[in-house]
């Protein structure tokens, strides 16, 4: 049978097994609004055929759905103090009842199916600081939040709509340093859109403000204002964790079955000897390896990599490497693997942590354990060395020669990346831990294992957004596009680290609120007061202040929200090296940790963006040029 009719196979049985009425159970959401509303349904036309599955406008069109479903349970919320339906039985009946209504406007009969997992809707206590009713909620959060006083007036106000969407942001960073996961941010921030539409509106869920504001839906007309397209970005965030969730649970489903019926072929075909990559340096055998960790002795034991445990080796002719032992990655099998190979070993740059070889071991019929083995770096990483406690607020003995030699080392190997090989590889997960430092203290930057080749230099859409909190670009976090420029935001925030001497992302409980260091520096910089900025143990008479100062304003520029507006990491070389002139750092929405957001009665946000770049501010799709 062929793969393609296999495929569509499991979704007609997904189909019929997640999606069929159920009539024991009866469906307490009301969702006659859904033929009411004038929403703007033209993104969802089309999608009966599974072939257009991966399809952005498909991203879009569930994005919506999800908005528009969101105003029920939202109601939902307002009627029972619930934030999600009982059981998965009332949730498959609700979706049946959706996808009727979806029906009766000529859309396709699959959209439910394609776009959503019952269980998402399901009460469960196991996200967002354990939530399940208003009741948790208050005694989260307290009787009243940022959301009661910015949400509850007419949001079709572009003013009061601004405030309110910041609030959601507020909210949901309390409810992560509560929760103290930070991968449920996307269900923290789903819980605040509920509870802004449901509780604290006055006008409701319904009302055109709630519907065009917090769940973004476009009304009236297909013209998008600036308005709508701003609440495209605020659900975004979900709508792309479903997509994500949604495309991967059919991929593993295809490739299950794929490997089941392929199993006994592969094994004969790859015998005790898996496939090797053809230009690796070294093929190790386990015994090696096994020897030269002491048997992986915890005593050996460096750290947890990007996707794997890291050890410390020392080889039969006494040469120091590090072991890394894959655990978790995109890697489906041997034969992948060993192409992730032959890319990373043909990386060859002074500014690049050299792999020195790699192992594949049998453990079990058909299973394997992989292992990299890398140049040793004596120095240990960037992270330890600006934060050697642990702390949020470093203690760095770095000088100030280190730092600029480190962040330009950085610019130079990520340059290569970008340019220097075809197609282009974006690292997508720059971050102070993986950069690491030899023996002279020169910055290599480490763990390839995320590493993505682009196509013909075009962006790249993926719905598994890899990385880490505080150096992830907006546009990648939210839509899962990939370019060259996210990897610029996230060395944009080591810079800022580099130089201020501050982790880039603190939801400790210990903070007063978040504090996200891109937000911080920008706002110190915009009142003048760019030398607070900068890591107290550099000011002294011997370092250069105007070359320091260059360099923060660069690591702004480099992490500004808008993708247009940073630099290529050529130019941000350029500019580090003072070849080409730092421009005038250009504005940006209002930082979310900025104090105007919060405080009371506060009437003027001395960091508001000009009239000029609020269409900026709200275009979702802007972000994403």
């Amino acid at each position: 049978m062929k793969p393609f009719l296999i495929f569509t196979l499991v979704l007609s049985l997904l189909t019929c097994f997640c999606f069929s009425p159920v009539s024991s159970q009866q469906c307490p959401l009301d969702l006659d609004y859904v033929v009411r509303i004038p929403w703007n349904n033209s993104e969802c036309r089309g999608y009966r055929n599974p072939s257009n599955f991966s399809s952005p406008s498909k991203n879009r069109c569930c994005q919506t759905l999800l908005s528009l479903f969101g105003i029920s349970l939202s109601k939902y919320l307002k009627e029972t103090s619930l934030f999600q339906l009982p059981n998965l039985t009332t949730s498959v009946s609700c979706l049946h009842d959706f996808q009727t209504q979806l029906d009766s406007l000529s859309l396709p009969s699959n959209l439910t199916s394609l776009c959503f997992d019952p269980l998402q809707f399901v009460t469960t206590p196991n996200i967002c600081a354990s939530i399940q009713s208003t009741q948790d909620w208050v005694k989260k959060l307290g009787p009243s939040t940022a959301l009661n006083s910015s949400c509850n007036t007419d949001l079709t106000d572009l003013t009061s709509c601004d405030a309110c969407v910041a609030a959601g942001f507020r909210v949901q960073a309390d409810l992560i340093a509560i929760d103290g996961n930070t991968s449920h941010s996307t269900d923290c921030f789903y819980f605040a859109v509920l509870y802004a539409a449901g509780i604290v509106n006055q006008f409701g869920p319904e009302s055109i403000g709630a519907v065009s504001c917090i769940f973004g839906l476009s009304i009236g007309s297909n013209k998008r204002s600036s308005r709508k397209r701003h609440l495209a970005l605020v659900f975004g965030l979900v709508g792309a964790a479903i997509a994500a969730f949604l495309v991967s649970s059919l991929v593993v489903l295809y490739f299950w079955w794929r490997s089941k019926n392929n199993k006994r072929s592969d094994e004969e075909e790859m015998g005790s000897r898996p496939r090797r990559p053809t230009t690796v340096s070294i093929w190790f055998k386990f015994q090696e390896l096994e020897k030269a960790t002491n048997n992986f002795s915890t005593r050996n034991f460096i750290g947890r990599g990007g996707f794997g445990i890291v050890y410390k080796g020392t080889l039969a002719d006494v040469t120091v490497v590090a072991v890394k032992k894959i655990i978790e990655s995109d890697i489906e099998g041997n034969d992948e693997f060993c192409n992730e190979v032959e890319i990373i070993s043909n990386l060859k740059h002074r500014n690049l942590v050299p792999l020195r070889g790699c192992c594949v071991s049998e453990f079990g019929p058909g299973e394997f354990e992989r292992y990299l083995v890398y140049d040793y770096m004596p120095n240990g990483n960037l992270d330890d060395h600006l934060f050697p406690n642990g702390d949020k607020i470093g203690n760095a003995s770095l000088t100030w020669p280190q730092r600029k030699s480190i962040i330009m080392d950085v610019a130079k190997g990520l340059a290569y990346l970008h340019y220097g090989v075809k197609p282009a590889i974006y690292h997508r997960d720059i971050k102070a831990t993986n950069i690491l430092l030899d023996g002279d203290m020169r910055a290599r930057v480490a763990d390839f294992g995320l590493a993505k080749q682009s196509q013909e230099g075009q962006s790249h859409l993926t719905t598994r957004v890899a990385g880490t909190h505080g150096y992830l670009a907006p546009e990648y976090a939210l839509y899962g596009q990939l370019t060259e420029k996210s990897d610029v935001y996230s060395f944009g925030v080591v810079i800022l680290e580099i130089m201020c001497g501050r982790k880039a992302l603190d939801l400790s409980s210990e903070s007063p609120r978040a504090f996200l260091i891109t937000d911080w520096a920008w706002s110190l910089v915009k009142a003048g007061k760019l030398e607070k900025v900068l890591d107290r143990s550099l000011l002294n008479d011997d370092n250069p202040k105007g070359i320091m100062e260059r360099f923060v304003l660069v690591g702004i520029l480099c992490a500004h929200v808008m993708v247009a507006l940073r630099p290529t990491i050529m130019d941000a070389l350029k500019m580090l090296e003072g070849d080409i002139e730092v421009p005038v750092i250009p504005d940006r929405p209002s930082p979310l940790g900025h104090p105007s957001f919060f405080s009371e009665g506060n009437k003027k946000n001395t960091f508001s963006i000009s009239p000029a770049l609020s269409a900026l501010q709200l275009h979702s799709g802007d972000m994403l040029r």
